[in-house]
């Protein structure tokens, strides 16, 4: 167990490095297009090769200080060893370690430019349910891929009901984030995605109380609930996988 949870955070800390070029290229604000050149202004070629080094190919500068990408590294290993503690060896941990890096990508984006990138959202609603169908035909899997399914749903239609209501409390992007949240969480029940999605909030209406108290926002300033959203997530996913551990 202890090499499982090693490999994973390994996993985590490698794919947090990589996830720098993503970081940097799409951290921008809305309308505007990706970042197509370097720190350092060298014209980024096309290819994967842009979007998984943490370096520029033209000119070899790193896309962010040694100290952003450590706690990006940091951060995605303790995520992935978290969920490997919790989960354990079963199938349906591949499916977290593997949309665990972008989750927090998408995440990080979101705190910096109040952006949640359908490029993101709806490829993790679809891979994670993917993943969950062939985690379902292994033994040893301990979820519902229908509770799954039906989590992605349901979330998505609240998600959308509280977009109508009050579009400045939750963005559309929220509502494409609500896909991927409800059937991650739908995976080990209900209670496990209602957990969830309250902590988010919860978590969120404490970072605005915070903000406000400090001078730094109003009641009607926006806040990003993608962290908070996708910290909720994580807390219940290895609440609910530690569970039926």
């Amino acid at each position: 167990m202890l090499a499982v949870i090693v490999a994973a955070a390994a996993w985590g800390a490698v794919t947090g490095w990589c996830a720098q070029a993503a970081l940097y290229r799409l951290s921008v604000p809305v309308g505007d297009p990706w970042q197509s050149t370097c720190p350092a202004g060298h014209r980024l070629p096309s290819g994967a090769r842009t979007w998984l080094l943490p370096v520029c190919p033209a000119g070899g500068h790193h896309y962010g200080d040694r100290r952003s990408v450590g706690v990006v590294c940091a951060a995605a290993a303790a995520i992935c060893g978290v969920l490997a503690s919790a989960t354990g060896a079963r199938p349906e941990l591949v499916a977290w370690l593997l949309l665990a890096p972008p989750a927090l990508v998408l995440g990080l984006i979101d705190a910096r430019v109040h952006r949640l990138l359908d490029r993101l959202t709806l490829p993790l609603a679809a891979a994670v349910l993917l993943l969950l169908a062939a985690a379902s035909l292994l033994p040893d899997s301990a979820g519902s891929l229908p509770t799954a399914a039906l989590g992605c749903v349901v979330l998505g239609a609240v998600f959308s009901v509280m977009f109508f209501i009050s579009p400045r409390a939750m963005g559309f992007g929220d509502v494409k984030l609500g896909l991927f949240i409800g059937a991650t969480l739908g995976w080990y029940g209900w209670s496990t995605l209602l957990y969830g999605v309250l902590v988010g909030h919860i978590l969120a209406a404490g970072y605005g109380i915070v903000l406000i108290a400090r001078g730094k926002a109003t009641a009607k300033t926006p806040i990003a609930l993608g962290p908070p959203l996708l910290l909720g997530a994580l807390l219940a996913l290895a609440a609910g996988a530690a569970a039926v551990h």
